[in-house]
């Protein structure tokens, strides 16, 4: 759905308001346009999406920044880069202290754009006090003052016991929730979609983003193990690795000439194939570069949803890639 780009994230308060209340991807299609300098004016929009229970519309195209943040790209070339898209009406901006110095980079833009910005960073860790030294870090490199959504970061990899114990990372960041520092709570991650239903069940949990793509599907298949209680919670979901990640996975992450694992022809269906989706609400891109990045916002801005033939078709290509694949990302169970 299409709107006015500047957002009122607090329902008609300012952000002070706000706080008192509260407690106080690799591969190149030719594009049309190359850019013009950045500025802090908003040069278009995208069609938006309610994010579940948040209830926050945001740009149905998330900026993912670990690709530049791991680099090797400069600070001022990753400004460019993630301004390409960010005045093209991207507003969903998804990084973490992890992904080498995306932080840094968004901090250069951040501050002009914040009231019309979701910025969601993540915590990887399972107890309270490495999730206070993390977020601290994060809220200094990205020059604000609070998050709109903070995700707990690889669920997949981490004993939920100690996620959800007394001194655990999950009742931390209930406590910053209660102060307004974060607005919203999530959960993220490549592998072991039985954690992120676990962690669904307590029913703290606001938005979550997990693989989802049309190779993946056949193999950890967040779409029918996780997708579905997620909707019965009214909970958002940000999918990622919609062009099924780099070739090779993890390991090639600062390597973004070698590509995506999804050819070329078929980015705009895999993107498409996740937006399709009942329940997703935004598919996360990270680009190389800053030709990636307005391609991607190309393929938001001229999304439609697949025929039955297109469909067909991209599943019987994801089918195959995935033989080629296998479960990259870490255990399936």
């Amino acid at each position: 759905m299409k709107g006015d780009f500047v957002r009122k994230p607090y329902k008609g308060m300012n952000r002070r308001e706000f706080l008192k209340k509260a407690g106080a991807a690799g591969a190149g299609l030719a594009v049309a346009a190359i850019s013009q300098p950045v500025s802090a004016q908003v040069t278009d929009t995208l069609p938006r999406r309610v994010l579940g229970r948040t209830k926050e519309k945001v740009s149905i195209l998330g900026l993912g920044t670990a690709p530049v943040g791991e680099g090797p790209v400069g600070v001022q070339d990753g400004i460019r880069i993630f301004s390409e898209a960010i005045d093209r009406g991207v507003t969903y901006i998804d990084t973490a202290k992890i992904y080498g110095n995306a932080e840094e980079i968004l901090g250069h833009i951040i501050p002009k754009r914040r009231d019309r910005l979701f910025v969601v960073t993540k915590v990887s860790t399972d107890n309270a006090a490495k999730a206070e030294q993390s977020l601290i870090e994060s809220l200094r490199r990205l020059k604000t003052d609070h998050l709109d959504l903070v995700h707990i970061h690889s669920i997949g990899g981490k004993n939920l016991d100690r996620v959800l114990a007394s001194d655990g990372v999950l009742e931390y960041l209930l406590k910053q929730k209660e102060t307004g520092k974060i607005r919203f709570i999530g959960i993220s991650g490549h592998n072991r979609p039985a954690n992120f239903v676990r962690m669904l069940q307590t029913d703290h949990i606001d938005v979550i983003m997990c693989v989802i793509n049309h190779a993946d599907r056949n193999i950890y298949d967040f779409e029918s193990k996780v997708l579905p209680e997620a909707i019965k919670r009214n909970v958002g979901c940000a999918a990622m690795k919609v062009y099924a990640g780099i070739k090779g996975g993890f390991r090639n992450h600062r390597s973004g000439h070698i590509g995506c694992a999804t050819e070329p022809e078929h980015l705009p269906h895999a993107m498409a194939y996740a937006l399709d989706l009942e329940g997703v609400n935004v598919a996360v891109v990270g680009p190389y570069t800053v030709k990636q990045a307005i391609q991607n916002v190309q393929f938001a801005r001229e999304y439609k949803p697949l025929s039955p033939e297109q469909h067909a078709s991209l599943m019987e290509y994801g089918k195959k890639l995935a033989e080629s694949m296998g479960p990259r990302y870490g255990p399936v169970i």
